[in-house]
């Protein structure tokens, strides 16, 4: 694979051609998606891994976020912001023509593109932008076509409005903001901002000569700063020509900005050129075919939305982000769910360098194991970490392991799981039932007793744990924990369950608990017109009343998205499971499951279009991806895959509805434009379940079970990583039964094929030049130590 790789870099690092190499002629032949119309005025993104471009579609830079209110959009170079944004006008004769308009817009794995078409002028301008790799800056470039038979005259003038500001919570590290300044460097070409009281720069200029220099008032609010530049352009009949623009920012010096706008102009083809290469190894790893093609594209774009959402501040570290704008900084949870995804789709070195940064983060914040929750790209942490996010970390360094192999990166974090565990159940479980209390997932007030995704997390985590042990040869600690996850998985399906709603309580606490949530979910339900909810409420409350009870006990009010963790886990009894994945069925719409499910009305299901949110950013009556990916998991979990298949195509219709190339956080177009656990959402059902990749890289040994979807007759993944090798596998239907082939890249490592025994529904049989162990759960085992593999199964009544 990696031979395969350097092919692809040096072609389209070599490649020459007569024509002048452009932005526009570079994608010619690369993936992108055109957005709608009707969306033109909603964000986009374009990203590195140090700096991001939040605009809208039609090209203009508008005030928008709550988070710091109206700052989120601007080019960004965390932890400061370099400018609110830019603006460009043409003056054509005496014409004055500004690209704030778009036409159209089109999104690519790592650039975007705003047309806009002057019919009546004569005149066709494109504008690019890209954000090299490890640069502090922005390339922006537009290609101008005069589509008359005459030569025209043209100026260009670029503004930049700088605004030098400290990220969210910088007063909380000595970030204060100030006034900006501005000079006009000659040497440079090029307007630098400033900061007056910290050494925070942002330069910008063009590839030719600029003609005149103005210094404005900007625009935004802010104390920021805003400077012109005007470009002499000149157009033969039917010519293109470009002019490119260079953003770079720095803070720490002005020669580190000023060497950053340097680099970005001399060489921004092979910056182009290199990025491109990467984005080509992205897509080839976990390569997904299906006959499905939307979600096809989905899965593909997914993988290049995880790599915009990386964001590395060199003096504190590199990790994933939530999401963009308003969660551009790192979170434990959002991480724990994500990574698991990172590692499916073979992105490594963003789930190390995260782990490492939320590990060094926590100890430093608590010392104790316990994960932060939320950290700003300055180090303030504003959360030192809910109750769910310790568990699920170490449960994260388990499923890495599983994919690496790496027993050093067992010993390296396994102190801070240990340490976590005891915080756990020492300090967070009051009355001793082993049911940590606090905060999970939900940030309802008061929703702060024994949550049932906190208590199914915890005995993930310590069955996880004890492999860990196992591995690490910690026999005591081993059983220790082995015991202590038996015990919490069978309190949880005991003391968790309703039998009255089908459910999996979300929490358990008391009676005077309770009835506070029910007041306030009554006032939810009522406000948000939901009769059913109220009725269904009342009868609750009526109920605790007439039969009060003097301890805790599970309550299902909220009906919790949460509730449905048991089946993620695989926890749930079976006969538990399948009825609460039905109960779970009704808190649904179009586009995947409720976060809340008294926010569903009695119509769920036949809604549809855009989300109405608040006038304050909220997610009340939100329908979201990682609850849906959840459900996906869970119906997987009990062989249901046409089930979980329906869960993927419900959030797949979210994909490109208002940003092309991404899925909206709250479907289908609320809150963050792209959305770092969507990988989970995807990347677990597919590559760990439909296709049945199950690695085990410490025994050099992968094995694949498939349950693949009636709906997926041919199907394969391709280049799927696991440590120093990569897999794939191909699945197709024939007559009575299918054929499935694996193959691996490296030799040493044993391929076992797992083939589930379906006598009950299908009879089972198996017609193969090898000869299958059959095991004691019916399935039956094929291995080999050979690169490929090939089973062919039919089914006899």
């Amino acid at each position: 694979m990696r031979h395969f790789l350097l092919v692809i870099l040096l072609l389209l690092l070599g490649c020459t051609s007569s024509q002048p190499e452009t932005f526009g002629t570079l994608f010619k032949d690369s993936p992108s998606i055109e957005g709608k119309s009707a969306y033109l005025n909603s964000p986009f993104v374009t990203a590195g891994n140090r700096v991001y471009l939040v605009g809208h579609q039609d090209g203009s830079f508008p005030e928008l976020g709550w988070h710091i209110q109206n700052e989120m959009g601007g080019l960004w170079d965390h932890p400061i912001k370099l400018m609110d944004g830019f603006e460009i006008q043409l003056q054509l004769e005496e014409k004055k023509l500004s690209l704030n308009k778009a036409d159209t817009f089109t999104n690519y794995p790592f650039a975007n593109k705003h047309s806009y078409n002057f019919e009546n002028d004569g005149l066709k301008i494109d504008r690019w932008q890209f954000v090299p790799d490890d640069k502090e800056g922005i390339l922006v470039q537009l290609a101008l076509t005069n589509e008359t038979n005459k030569a025209r005259e043209l100026d260009i003038s670029f503004t930049g409005h700088a605004d030098l500001r400290p990220t969210w919570l910088g007063d909380r590290t000595g970030m204060n903001d100030s006034k900006d300044e501005a000079y006009f460097r000659e040497n440079a070409d090029a307007w630098v901002m400033k900061d007056i009281e910290n050494p925070w720069f942002v330069a910008f200029g063009a590839d030719i000569a600029s003609e005149s220099q103005k210094q404005l008032m900007s625009p935004y609010g802010g104390q920021g700063i805003s400077g012109s530049l005007t470009y002499p352009f000149s157009l033969d009949a039917g010519e293109t020509r470009t002019i490119t623009f260079a953003l770079a920012g720095s803070y720490v010096s002005e020669e580190a900005a000023i060497d950053t706008y340097k680099s970005l102009h001399d060489n921004s083809i092979t910056l182009l050129k290199e990025k491109q290469a990467r984005y080509a190894q992205i897509a080839e790893m976990s390569k997904l075919t299906i006959p499905d093609k939307h979600l096809q594209q989905t899965f593909e774009w997914l993988k290049y939305n995880c790599d915009w959402l990386v964001r590395e501040v060199p003096e504190i570290g590199s990790g994933i982000t939530a999401g963009i704008p308003d969660y551009p900084w790192w979170f434990g949870v959002d991480s724990e769910y994500a990574l698991k995804g990172y590692m499916a789709v073979g992105q490594t070195e963003a789930v190390y360098n995260t782990i490492a940064l939320l590990d060094s983060l926590s100890e430093v914040t608590n010392g104790n194991g316990r994960i932060v929750h939320e950290v700003s790209t300055n180090g303030a942490v504003f959360n030192e970490g809910n109750i769910n996010e310790t568990p699920q970390f170490a449960s994260l360094i388990w499923e890495v392991y599983q994919w690496n192999g790496d027993k050093a990166f067992l010993k390296r974090y396994f102190p801070t799981i240990k340490k976590g565990l005891h915080w756990l159940m020492s300090e967070k479980d009051s009355d001793g039932n082993s049911f940590p209390d606090g905060f999970g997932m939900m940030e309802i007030h008061g929703l702060d007793s024994e949550m049932i995704d906190v208590a199914v997390y915890t005995q993930r985590a310590f069955a996880d744990a004890s492999k860990i042990a196992a591995e690490l040869e910690e026999a005591d600690l081993e059983n220790e924990y082995r015991e202590t996850a038996e015990a919490l998985k069978e309190k949880i399906n005991s003391e968790f369950w309703s039998e009255e709603f089908n459910s999996y309580a979300d929490f358990i606490g008391t009676d005077q608990q309770a009835l506070h949530l029910i007041e306030d979910a009554i006032v939810r339900a009522d406000t948000l017109n939901k009769p059913w909810a109220v009725e269904e409420l009342k009868a609750t409350k009526k109920a605790i009343l007439e039969n009060p009870f003097q301890g805790t006990r599970p309550f299902v009010l909220h009906h919790n998205w949460v509730v449905n963790t048991p089946m993620e886990m695989k926890i749930a009894d079976p006969e538990k499971a399948i009825r609460a994945l039905e109960t779970a069925e009704t808190f649904v719409n179009p586009f995947g499951v409720f976060v809340t499910g008294i926010d569903r009305d009695e119509s769920a299901g036949s809604d549809d279009g855009s989300f109405k949110g608040s006038k304050i950013f909220s997610y009340t009556g939100a329908v979201m991806t990682l609850p849906t990916g959840v459900q996906a998991v869970a119906e997987n979990n009990y062989g249901r895959s046409d089930k979980a298949l329906n869960y993927l195509e419900r959030m797949a219709r979210t994909f490109s509805y208002a940003l092309p190339g991404s899925m909206y956080e709250v479907s289908p177009d609320y809150g963050m434009m792209t959305q770092a656990w969507n990988i989970y959402s995807f990347a677990i059902p597919i590559v760990q379940q439909f296709f049945g990749i199950q690695p085990l890289a410490s025994e050099k040994k992968v094995v694949i079970s498939p349950q693949m979807p009636d709906a997926w007759p041919v199907a394969s993944l391709e280049n799927v990583v696991i440590a120093d090798n990569a897999v794939s596998v191909f699945y197709e239907t024939i007559d009575k039964g299918y054929k499935i082939k694996v193959t691996k890249e490296n030799p040493g490592w044993e391929i076992v094929l797992k083939m589930r025994d379906e006598s009950e529904e299908k009879g089972f049989m198996v017609m193969t030049s090898e000869v299958g162990a059959e095991q004691q759960d019916g399935s039956y085992l094929f291995q080999t130590n050979e690169n490929t593999l090939e089973v062919t199964v039919t089914f006899e009544p």
